[in-house]
């Protein structure tokens, strides 16, 4: 803890309003995020009251749900509405969709008119989609301005528009037919039309579009944000960079969540109630356990392998395990490379010659210190277990690093999401084909009938 926030603390315990403002102007907002939940609800309430109304809109926005309600709610009259009208739209419409009815009804009539237009007009689009990210303030202008009036508009809209380091030029119907960075506009001469300077090839998204590929899109073009049209071209709002950020973090975690084989809710651990988390988790660990059948099924088909060499039993989890391991690496590159547009369906002939070469490799080096791990350390057992368990563990290692690169692809090719389906697919497979590979590698080997 920094000493910022030790003096915050101490004027908190000794009341005093004078210096608690004066640290809490100094205190970087990442820092006081941090210690937000560690301080009682008395304290949360008093430094919040304390701090600037650009402040606030910081922090309030940076909080978990529950906590933002509870600072809502805690604002009355005047003092709601000052801090309502300096939140973002966008902002502001994810607030609103997101809270109980209750403090939702607070809220809405405690908003001016414009915010309550701007809040109708997001509502109006899935959150799920580039518009549900999207802000309606941005600055857009005529091609047939010129520089000097362009730069009169920017100095006159400034203060009012999420960004304007790109101006969005519109024609008579709205419709997006270039953009111009100020930049350019800085750089070229007064009299110059805008229409002589602007980007005329814009890179836009439709209001549909999956926000995922938007920030996508907006990743790979390395833009400051990115225009949102309807499928008439006409612009309806802008995806800044800093809602993207959000977004890849968000489908990161949703991505680690289905890869674990829980549902892909991104609310926060503390935040979720037992039920919640019970929900989350218990669907495809059912699903696993009625798969497990399968696995146990195999085991006793192959019981009269077992009885002959007793000894095979013990190497069971290390072969499978390894090759759930393997099979698992493979299915995570996949995951990522899908997911971020490196890899595609038409790549597949590709991939499946580099992992066939990547997965012998392991699975030989794998299979050879197995066979050394088997004759000298316990349980110790003969050279032709030896080499059936090591056999056993390459083959399993091939099959599965293989299995791991091909679902994940086809997965996506059907249009399902690989990261839900993936892992316990994969599981289920590797689990049945590395059994019947041990097996039938030590019936072989070993002579059993």
């Amino acid at each position: 803890m920094s000493k910022t926030m030790e003096n915050i603390r101490e004027y908190l315990v000794l009341m005093k309003e004078k210096e608690l403002k004066e640290a809490l102007a100094e205190v970087p907002l990442p820092e006081l995020i941090e210690q937000w939940d560690s301080l009682s609800e008395e304290e949360e309430v008093k430094i919040f009251t304390g701090l600037t109304i650009e402040q606030k809109v910081d922090l309030i926005t940076s909080l978990a749900l529950s906590k933002q309600e509870a600072l809502i709610t805690s604002l009355t009259g005047e003092h709601l509405k000052i801090l309502l009208a300096e939140m973002d739209p966008d902002d502001l419409t994810d607030f609103i969709q997101s809270v109980s009815p209750e403090v939702r009804e607070a809220v809405w009539n405690a908003l001016g008119e414009e915010a309550k237009r701007e809040t109708q007009f997001l509502l109006k689009f899935d959150e799920d989609d580039a518009a549900g990210l999207m802000t309606p303030r941005y600055l857009a202008l005529r091609s047939s301005l010129t520089v000097a009036q362009a730069l009169t508009w920017v100095r006159k809209s400034a203060a009012s528009i999420e960004t304007i380091y790109y101006i969005y030029i519109l024609d008579q119907l709205q419709r997006l037919i270039g953009v111009v960075s100020l930049r350019d506009i800085l750089a070229a001469e007064n009299e110059e039309l805008i229409e002589n300077i602007m980007v005329k090839n814009v890179t836009s998204v439709f209001d549909d579009t999956d926000r995922e590929e938007a920030a996508v899109i907006l990743e790979t073009y390395d833009f400051l944000a990115l225009p949102v049209v309807d499928h008439y071209n006409r612009l309806l709002g802008i995806i800044t960079f800093d809602d993207i950020i959000d977004v890849i973090r968000e489908e990161q975690t949703e991505d680690i969540y289905k890869m674990g084989a829980m549902g892909g809710s991104t609310d926060p651990y503390l935040e979720s109630s037992v039920f919640a988390l019970v929900k989350k988790r218990i669907p495809w660990l059912i699903i696993l356990l009625m798969a497990a059948t399968i696995t146990t099924n195999v085991i006793a088909h192959y019981q009269a392998v077992l009885q002959a060499a007793v000894v095979l039993a013990f190497f069971i989890p290390i072969v499978t395990g390894t090759g759930g391991n393997s099979g698992t690496q493979s299915a995570t590159l996949m995951i990522r490379g899908l997911a971020t547009g490196e890899i595609h369906f038409r790549d597949l002939r590709r991939i499946l010659i580099k992992e066939i070469l990547v997965g012998t490799t392991i699975g030989l080096t794998l299979g050879l210190l197995t066979i050394g791990r088997s004759m000298f350390f316990p349980p110790y057992i003969s050279l032709d277990q030896a080499m059936a368990v090591g056999l056993a563990m390459t083959f399993v290692v091939i099959i599965a690093t293989l299995v791991g690169t091909i679902a994940p692809v086809i997965i996506d090719r059907l249009g399902k999401d690989p990261a839900v389906m993936a892992g316990p697919l994969i599981a289920t497979i590797i689990d049945v084909s590395g059994l019947t590979i041990y097996f039938e590698t030590a019936k072989f080997l070993l002579k059993i009938n």
